[in-house]
């Protein structure tokens, strides 16, 4: 999991567009996977950090909670109906979003794509 975080943050930090989207966003957000804790944070659209949990000192304005299974196919290149979104993996009832919705949905456009940074290319999945 780690590493596909480390991978998503090299293509944010080279992708011009999504720091131009998360201009505005400088916030901690978790993302954990079957119990497993990731702090996200980002500067200004960059992600500047990427910190193993659980740690209860360090604040996160929303988090988005799932299972491996369902963020693996979150991830594939051309994911199934309700793995396509991360709305869509709360509707099917394998994730969950705590905390700042407000900010979430300020910043949605940006916080989707730089999820989506996780998918399989086209082709490498098969």
């Amino acid at each position: 999991m780690r590493s596909t975080l480390q991978t998503m943050q090299a293509r944010l930090n080279a992708s011009d567009h999504l720091k131009h989207l998360g201009r505005l966003f400088s916030e901690t957000v978790l993302i954990e996977v079957d119990g497993d804790e990731f702090y996200l944070t980002f500067e200004k659209g960059a992600m500047v950090s990427l910190d193993a949990g659980p740690s209860r000192k360090t604040p996160s304005r929303f988090a988005l909670r799932t299972d491996a299974d369902a963020l693996q196919k979150f991830w594939q290149s051309r994911p199934a109906p309700g793995f396509h979104d991360i709305f869509g993996l709360v509707k099917i009832g394998r994730g969950r979003i705590d905390g700042d919705m407000l900010l979430l949905v300020k910043n949605m456009r940006f916080f989707k794509e730089f999820m989506a940074l996780g998918r399989v290319k086209a082709g490498a999945d098969q």
